[in-house]
């Protein structure tokens, strides 16, 4: 089997993955530019960085990746509230990260965030696939 088969049959991981990686980016270097440069504490850093990249990561995963059928306002709606309460669920979960290893183990800010992301990015995944935008 070819790779552009492989891609082709595995678009939903495929897919998932780049802008998997490029929203944990943009998580990444919004959180970095506010809580660095600009000087905002480490947790509301994290909450507007997260509100960021959701924003981000559901257009590009219902117009890339999972190809959302949803049509009309009650739909989409409905869609949009699944897609940001499973992403609160897995925001919450990195803002605890943030707070436990960072503020009261102080570890590497930048070092928890990314690791943070890897199992966000994960859980985050399964959400969308079996629950979000099942077919």
């Amino acid at each position: 089997m070819q790779i552009k088969e492989l891609v082709k049959k595995h678009w939903d991981v495929v897919g998932y993955a780049v802008f998997g990686v490029l929203t944990t980016l943009v998580n990444i270097v919004a959180y970095y530019v506010l809580a660095h440069p600009v000087g905002i504490p480490v947790l509301p850093s994290s909450i507007a960085a997260w509100v960021i990249s959701v924003a981000f990561a559901y257009l590009t995963n219902r117009t890339w990746v999972f190809s959302s059928q949803a049509v009309g306002a009650a739909a989409i709606a409905r869609e949009m509230a699944w897609f940001f309460g499973c992403r609160l669920t897995t925001g919450a979960l990195d803002w605890a990260n943030m707070f436990v290893f960072v503020d009261l183990l102080a570890l590497d800010d930048l070092f928890v965030k990314v690791a943070s992301n890897v199992l966000v990015v994960i859980l985050n995944y399964l959400a969308s696939k079996l629950f979000i935008f099942a077919k």
